[in-house]
């Protein structure tokens, strides 16, 4: 890979994700506060809904969840790993655990897909954002399977090139080395974090905490009106 596209990818694409990220966020609080939510669809049918939505969020924050250990702390990371079997029984729990978010996130695109309403209530905008984020999990996935010990190239690569990013002091010609699927699946992952603040995915800053001290919300049933009468 061209040194300038490694620039861009690796290090220009992470910090304008993240200038994004911060600005869109706090613009979007500012604005539209009450917009900061899933539009969740549970109430027009709970029981697929459910078997969807679980899987799906259970499975992404565990694999969420690990990533971040190696990323804060990939010392201890690479002690663990230390043992064989120990790193293989977290690879395998890991690859369960993304293979379960990408079925539980398949059933809900399927689930919106095929019922009239939610369709109705689903823009351009929040398909291109399940795609791009249903492509990430696969990739995720495959990189599971063909490039295995994730936790110990990602606590040894990654996790540095992570952190120099924080530092502002760049460096991603360790990041240029990696499998064309392991890069593509950093770059979609910037791309999320870009997209995050005008999308969906930002009700996870609304869970749970906010609920207890924003201003209380008055939700109109259009059909129950209609069938009551009720032209208000």
């Amino acid at each position: 890979m061209r040194a300038s596209l490694v620039q861009l990818l690796f290090v220009v694409l992470p910090y304008a994700a993240a200038l994004l990220f911060v600005v869109g966020t706090v613009e979007r609080y500012r604005r539209h506060r009450y917009s900061v939510t899933s539009l969740s669809s549970q109430f027009l049918e709970s029981r697929r809904h459910f078997w969807a939505l679980m899987p799906f969020h259970l499975g992404i924050l565990a694999v969420l969840a690990a990533h971040l250990v190696w990323f804060v702390a990939p010392g201890i990371v690479a002690r663990l790993n230390a043992e064989p079997r120990r790193m293989a029984a977290v690879e395998i729990v890991l690859l369960a655990c993304g293979l379960t978010a990408c079925a539980g996130y398949v059933a809900a695109g399927l689930r919106r897909a095929s019922d009239d309403r939610l369709r109705l209530v689903t823009s351009a905008g929040d398909w291109a954002v399940y795609a791009l984020l249903l492509i990430q999990i696969g990739l995720g996935v495959t990189v599971a399977i063909l490039h295995s010990w994730g936790s110990g190239w990602f606590a040894a690569i990654a996790s540095p090139y992570l952190w120099s990013l924080a530092r502002l002091a760049p460096e991603a010609t360790a990041v240029a080395a990696l499998p064309h699927l392991v890069q593509a699946h950093v770059v979609l992952a910037w791309l999320l974090l870009a997209v995050f603040p005008f999308s969906r995915l930002i009700h996870v800053l609304s869970v749970p905490n906010p609920y207890l001290w924003r201003p209380p919300q008055v939700v109109r049933w259009r059909r129950a009106a209609a069938i009551t009468g009720d032209r208000s």
